[in-house]
């Protein structure tokens, strides 16, 4: 059982502005209260026959890795209102999604890396605010790097943790003691988060981040390993701050 004081530190801090479609390293964020990390999975891409309307929806609706693993080499940059999209295959490519043209754009770009015997993107969506996650709340994902390091050497190669789309990575930590912090409250920085629950991972972790290319039996590994398909957590901004790669982390 983790116990009270500093358990840690934030080591890695990353965001996707576009759910499953490019990941961005940060050295600082501000955290907002029952908010989504800032321009994180801020947009979607509804694939065809998707389910439509407003509010917060699964992603099987959406384009995401776990169907097309190329998306999983997607790196993200937001300038402003600017989102710059860059893959291995692909020329760079800026857009505004607010613009009239961002979405043909934005999909004639990805055409080329996602397979065509899957349901092709129909619109570019807004995500609510409280965001467009895995978990129908507004979550932060608080992911562990000794447990990484645990699976790593399992597989027997160094797995990179854009494979994971996490948000918040904390070091000092045992392996798997993250599950140990469900129903508590943790203190990084100047934030508060509550965490919620594991989260379940899908075949978008298979996925090299270089290549794009499948390569890594991840969730048959955590299966034989541990016994289960889970890796990391979800958690609820309860206090809004600024957190920095450095800071402690400790239960509040």
């Amino acid at each position: 059982m983790t116990t009270r004081g500093a358990i840690g530190h934030l080591a890695q801090i990353w965001r996707h502005p576009i759910k499953g479609i490019g990941a961005e390293p940060l050295d600082h964020v501000g955290l907002e209260a029952d908010r989504p990390l800032p321009m994180d999975r801020a947009w979607a891409v509804l694939e065809e026959g998707g389910e439509g309307g407003e509010g917060w929806r699964s992603c099987r609706n959406f384009l995401r890795g776990a169907k097309g693993p190329s998306l999983m080499a997607v790196t993200a940059r937001v300038e402003g209102s600017t989102i710059r999209l860059a893959h291995p295959d692909r020329p760079e490519i800026a857009i505004d999604p607010e613009d009239a043209g961002a979405a043909r754009a934005l999909f004639d770009w990805l055409r080329p890396i996602y397979p065509a015997d899957r349901r092709p993107p129909a619109a570019l969506v807004r995500a609510p605010v409280t965001g467009m996650t895995d978990a129908p709340f507004a979550s932060a994902s608080i992911l562990n790097e000794a447990s990484l390091r645990a699976l790593s050497q399992r597989m027997g190669r160094a797995l990179d943790p854009r494979r994971f789309r996490g948000n918040l990575w904390l070091d000092g930590l045992a392996p798997w003691e993250e599950f140990d912090l469900v129903g508590q409250r943790l203190k990084i920085g100047e934030a508060e988060l509550e965490v919620i629950e594991p989260i379940g991972r899908c075949r978008a972790t298979e996925a090299n981040p270089e290549t794009g290319y499948r390569d890594a039996a991840t969730l048959a590994t955590l299966e034989e390993g541990w016994g289960h398909t889970e890796f990391g957590v979800y958690a609820m901004v309860r206090k809004g701050g600024r957190v920095a790669v450095g800071d402690t982390a400790g239960l509040a």
